[in-house]
């Protein structure tokens, strides 16, 4: 009678592990497709620093060949977030809309403190809706979790399992 009674905990806890598992899975499915449609979720720093890495991609600062680096008076430029002059080999980003010239550090900080606008001229280098979803991530207004779905369900299920271990 205690064999039996044993075995009925052991699938009823069975039971509760798949049941939470595929219920968790439903979830996971459901706000994926309603991500896709509404993509309200925010963005994260490295998203965020990844998307602006896109548009605008880091070189390398070259005295001679960088168009435009050398103004009317034959001096270097100079960045204008921190006003140190561009040094050769330094990283630097280079506008696409504006063709203004930042340190690469510079001008990221300036973009996740800031509206997502060239310091200078004001020119937007990433659309609204991205830099509205990277204040949302800076302001809290969900929680940060920058792991995959996949990795939860195997956390979860990795629990349980220890659970189960435990009356087997």
């Amino acid at each position: 009678m205690a064999a039996i009674s044993q075995l009925l905990a052991h699938l009823y806890t069975m039971t509760l592990v798949f049941f939470t598992i595929l219920i968790l899975e439903l979830v996971i499915f459901l706000r994926s497709i309603t991500d896709t449609i509404y993509d309200k979720r925010p963005i994260t720093t490295k998203q965020y620093l990844k998307l602006i890495d896109q548009k605008n991609p880091v070189t390398r600062f070259k005295t001679t060949t960088t168009a435009g680096s050398i103004n009317p008076t034959g001096f270097p430029e100079t960045c204008a977030v921190c006003l140190s002059t561009f040094e050769e080999g330094e990283e630097v980003r280079k506008l696409i809309k504006c063709k203004h010239i930042f340190h690469k550090d510079c001008l990221d900080t300036w973009l996740q403190q800031d509206s997502g606008t060239c310091p200078l001229c004001r020119s937007k280098v990433l659309p609204e809706e991205i830099v509205m979803k990277f204040r949302q991530h800076r302001n809290g207004q969900q929680p940060e979790y920058e792991g995959s779905d996949e990795e939860l369900i195997f956390l979860l299920s990795a629990l349980h399992g220890n659970y189960i271990r435990r009356f087997l």
